[in-house]
C-alpha cells in the first residue's frame, strides 16, 4: 500500500495518516523517495544559518514552552548590541552565507527599534552579504515591514500546530494566544514579503495521526517557503509537564519526527526544511538522520556560550557547553557523515519561493 501511495502526485489526508505509520521495509521506501525527491529538487546540499538568540524574556505564556513568562526558575537575559553583532561577524568570517535572529516574543517600540537597528548593522558589516532570517513571534504589519525594509528577507513563525482545538490546549485563552491570530500574523509575513516558514511540534499530548496528516496539509495549501519542525520534548518547568504521562515514548516522537519531515519533502518537493536541534537532543545523530532523509538546512548555534544554557525551549538541550568554533568544526564533521555538502557563502533561499514568485508574475 505504501508503494502505491508513493506513486500518486497528491496524497489524501488518509494517504499521509498511513505513511506516518509506516514501519519496516515501508519506512525504508517512504525515506528513500525522500530522499530522492530532495537530491532532485534542491540538491544533495546544506546551507548554514548561524543562530543567534538574542533573548529569554518572552511575554508569552505557552504551556509548553521553558521560557514562558511566569516561569520562575529560569535566569532571564538579553544580549547587547556588541554581542549580537559580535556572532554576525563570526558567521560573517566564517562564510556561512546567513544568519537567524531567534527570540521570546516581545511586542514594543523598543524591541521594534532594536532589531531594526540591528539589522542594519548587520548588513553593514557584512557588506550585505550575510542572509538574516528572523524568529521574532507575532508583531504588526508595520513591525513586519520595518524589519523586511531594515534587512531580513526569511521569517519563521511555527504555528506549532494547525488544529484549532489542539492549540487551545497548548495556551491559556486569552487574548495574548490566539489561533487566528497566529495565522493571520503569518499572513502578513508572507504578505510583506518574506520568504515565509512555519512548523509543528511532533508527538504531543492529545495529538493524533490524524492531527499531524492536517498538519502536513496546511503546509502545503498555505504554500510555506521553508519549514522548521521537530520532535515535542517536555520541560519540567512548564504546565503541559503534567500530562507527560500521556507522551510516546521519546524514541517514538523521535521516529515520527523523521516521517513528518520525509513526507513533508515529498509533498513540497523544493522548500527549504531545517535538521532541527531538537532531533539532537534525542539521538546524537538526529540531525544527520533528518539530512539524510529530507532536510537541507543546518544551524549552528553561535550565541555567546555563556548564554546558551539559558535558552532552554525544551529540556536537554545539546551543545549549550560549546563555543561557535566547537559547533563550526561539528558542522562541518556531521555534514560529512550525513553525506552531504556544505554551502558556504551563499545565502541558500528558498528554491520554492523563487518559484512561487516566477509563477505569480507570470
Amino acid at each position: 500500500m505504501i508503494k502505491e501511495i508513493l506513486q500518486k502526485e497528491k496524497f489524501t489526508k488518509q494517504d499521509i495518516v498511513n505513511l506516518l505509520k509506516a514501519e519496516r521495509e515501508d519506512l525504508e521506501t517512504l525515506y528513500q523517495k525522500s530522499y530522492d525527491i530532495k537530491t532532485k529538487y534542491v540538491g544533495n546540499n546544506v546551507y548554514l544559518r548561524g543562530l543567534i538568540e538574542l533573548s529569554n524574556i518572552c511575554g508569552k505564556n505557552c504551556f509548553y514552552c521553558g521560557i514562558r513568562k511566569d516561569n520562575k526558575n529560569i535566569e532571564r537575559y538579553k544580549l547587547n548590541d556588541d554581542e549580537v553583532l559580535n556572532a554576525a561577524k563570526f558567521a560573517y568570517k566564517n562564510c556561512y552565507g546567513s544568519v537567524v535572529i531567534q527570540t521570546g516574543e516581545l511586542q514594543s517600540e523598543v524591541n521594534t527599534k532594536r532589531i531594526e537597528n540591528l539589522l542594519k548593522q548587520i548588513k553593514k558589516l557584512s557588506n550585505n552579504k550575510l542572509g538574516i532570517t528572523l524568529s521574532c513571534g507575532e508583531q504588526s504589519e508595520d513591525v513586519y515591514r520595518r524589519w523586511y525594509e531594515a534587512g531580513a528577507h526569511r521569517y519563521l513563525l511555527r504555528i506549532e500546530t494547525s488544529n484549532k482545538d489542539l492549540y487551545a490546549k497548548l495556551h491559556p485563552d486569552d487574548k495574548y494566544h490566539s489561533w487566528e491570530k497566529r495565522l493571520d500574523c503569518l499572513r502578513l509575513i508572507k504578505k510583506t514579503g518574506y520568504q515565509t516558514g512555519t512548523g509543528v511540534m511532533i508527538g504531543l499530548p492529545f495529538q493524533t495521526f490524524e492531527h499531524l496528516a492536517d498538519d502536513i496539509l496546511f503546509m502545503r495549501d498555505f504554500d510555506i517557503d521553508m519549514c522548521g519542525m521537530g520532535p515535542y520534548i517536555e520541560h519540567v518547568d512548564t504546565p503541559l509537564y503534567n500530562h507527560n504521562i500521556e507522551l510516546l515514548p521519546i524514541q517514538e516522537r523521535f521516529n515520527l519526527s523523521l516521517k513528518m519531515l520525509a513526507i513533508l519533502r515529498i509533498v513540497m518537493k523544493d522548500i527549504n526544511i531545517a535538521a532541527t536541534t531538537a532531533l539532537q537532543a534525542i539521538d546524537k545523530t538526529g540531525r544527520e538522520k533528518a539530512i539524510k532523509i529530507a532536510a537541507n538546512i543546518l544551524m549552528p548555534n553561535i550565541t555567546p556560550g555563556l548564554y546558551r544554557d539559558k535558552y532552554q525551549l525544551y529540556a536537554n538541550k545539546p551543545c549549550t557547553d560549546e563555543n561557535e568554533e566547537d559547533c563550526k568544526k561539528c558542522i562541518d564533521i556531521r555534514t560529512k557523515m550525513a553525506g552531504s555538502n556544505i554551502v558556504y557563502n551563499e545565502w541558500g533561499d528558498s528554491k520554492h519561493f523563487k518559484n512561487r514568485l516566477n509563477f505569480q508574475n507570470k
